[in-house]
């Protein structure tokens, strides 16, 4: 299932629910330092880079491109750390990590 927005278009599992990828970035192997970025929609707090996938994406370009789009930041991809389904009262998503 996919929805259109003006200049994207986002994908939806079969249950309705928004796929999203996001990616903890760590300076180094030794990962004792993470790159947060500020939230546009609420700038005084922090998130974690990440955000909808695009049609035929796979959800580890997603991440990498998320973590360009949010942060200008390229690095390689490391491990999967998992793959999440997130509720709360308004939605239930599923976000796949990597780092």
């Amino acid at each position: 299932m996919m929805k259109f927005k003006p200049n994207q278009t986002r994908t939806y599992d079969r249950e309705g629910y928004k796929k999203r990828a996001a990616c903890l970035c760590f300076r180094s192997e030794r990962e004792d330092e993470v790159l947060l970025v500020s939230s546009s929609r609420y700038p005084d707090q922090w998130i974690v880079p990440g955000g909808g996938m695009e049609p035929e994406e796979e959800p580890g370009g997603a991440a990498v491109r998320e973590v360009y789009e949010e942060a200008g930041v390229k690095g390689k991809l490391g491990r999967l750390l998992g793959i999440f389904e997130v509720s709360s009262f308004l939605e239930n998503r599923i976000i796949f990590c990597e780092s």
